[in-house]
């Protein structure tokens, strides 16, 4: 792995692609340390499972090294990456299940909560982290992976649309009935806490650099 990564951290996705196409392998942990906390979101939106979802992402970003000849840039590379994210949870949670993943009714949602939790609080803590975690894995699979790219991870309409495949307008609807749940339910506002939910960074974000590496050499003798 790359020490000095901070020396390419201003290169865009296309320039590092091109670097690492042309032989410099490491560089490939910028990739996985620019997108390893969306990926992880995306999957566990799929999967809500952390470690299913880690695997998913180790799996995805292993799968994109190995055809990343296939990218034709220059822009539309984290679309790209986390097309290739998505189909592999969506294989994993059919292959948990054994059922084709599909959403459940909004009538079958049961969240729970407490409903004595003030709205004007603003010093948010582990625990109230852990009860919006909670509510949202509650939410249907397709309202949590819209919630999930647009509200936590801060992506657009457009490109949550596109990285699932999805008409604009549908994000949109799925967004606005998401979010219309965990109000219900909830007193305090999303945006203030929704930074703090399913962080992906420090050890696990090694851990994950570090197995995929491990992956790559098993697989296609990287040096």
């Amino acid at each position: 792995m790359r020490e000095n990564l901070r020396l390419f951290e201003a290169l865009s996705d296309s320039e590092v692609i091109a670097r690492i196409l042309d032989g410099d392998h490491p560089l490939y942990e910028l990739i996985m340390r620019r997108y390893n906390r969306r990926l992880f979101r995306l999957a566990y939106g799929i999967l809500t499972d952390d470690s299913l979802a880690q695997d998913a992402v180790q799996e995805a970003y292993v799968s994109a090294f190995q055809h990343l000849h296939q990218f034709h840039g220059p822009d539309g590379f984290a679309t790209w990456l986390m097309r290739i994210a998505s189909r592999i949870a969506f294989r994993i949670a059919r292959k948990e299940s054994g059922l084709h993943a599909v959403s459940l009714p909004i009538d079958a949602v049961s969240l729970t909560a407490d409903e004595t939790i003030e709205p004007e609080m603003t010093a948010m803590n582990d625990e109230m982290v852990r009860m919006l975690e909670k509510a949202v894995d509650s939410l249907p699979r397709d309202f949590r992976l819209v919630l999930m790219l647009r509200e936590f991870e801060g992506l657009s309409t457009d490109e949550t649309a596109k990285a699932l495949d999805l008409n604009p307008a549908t994000v949109k609807t799925r967004l606005h009935r998401a979010k219309s749940i965990l109000r219900s339910k909830y007193k305090y506002r999303l945006e203030e806490i929704s930074a703090l939910a399913y962080p992906f960074a420090g050890a696990r974000c090694d851990a994950i650099v570090y197995r995929v590496f491990l992956l790559l050499k098993q697989s296609i003798n990287l040096p």
